[in-house]
C-alpha cells in the first residue's frame, strides 16, 4: 500500500470511529425526546460520517491499482480526507448548536458550521473528480 494510500485508510478509520462514536448523542437526543431537527441532526452525523470513512478505506484500498502520478493520488487523500474533518466539525456542531449549515450569513458558530459544509462539499468534489480521473486514467 502506498503512503498516500495508507494516510487515506487512517484517516478513514478515524473518521469511521468518530461517526459510530456519533451514535451516543444521536441515542440520547432519541431517549430524551429533543425536538425533532435536532435528532434529525444527530442521525445525519452518525450517518453520514461513517459512510465517508467507509468510502475513503474503499478509496484507499483502490488507490495503489491506479495508473496515475503520485501527485493524482495525493490530490485524492488530502481533498477526501480535509472534506471528511469538515463534515466531522460541521455535522456534529450543527447538531449541538440547532442550526443548519446550508444557511449563509449565521454568526458565530452558524459560521463554523457553514463553513465547514462548504470545505466538506467542495474538497469532496474536487477529490471525487480526482477518482474519476484516476479511474480512467488507469483503463
Amino acid at each position: 500500500m502506498g503512503s498516500a494510500s495508507q494516510h487515506l485508510a487512517l484517516h478513514g478509520a478515524i473518521v469511521l470511529i468518530l461517526g459510530m462514536l456519533l451514535g451516543i448523542p444521536y441515542a440520547s437526543a432519541v431517549k430524551r425526546e429533543a425536538a425533532a431537527h435536532i435528532v434529525n441532526a444527530w442521525r445525519r452525523a452518525h450517518w453520514s460520517l461513517p459512510i465517508a470513512g467507509t468510502l475513503m478505506l474503499v478509496i484507499a484500498a483502490l488507490l495503489p491499482s491506479m495508473k496515475v502520478a503520485t501527485f493524482v493520488t495525493w490530490l485524492i487523500t488530502i481533498a477526501l480526507t480535509v472534506s471528511a474533518y469538515g463534515f466531522s466539525v460541521s455535522l456534529p456542531l450543527a447538531a449541538i448548536t440547532g442550526q443548519r449549515g446550508p444557511a449563509a450569513g449565521r454568526t458565530g458558530l452558524g459560521r463554523l458550521v457553514h463553513l465547514g459544509n462548504i470545505v466538506g462539499a467542495v474538497m469532496s468534489m474536487i477529490g471525487l473528480s480526482g477518482l474519476l480521473y484516476a479511474a480512467s486514467a488507469s483503463l
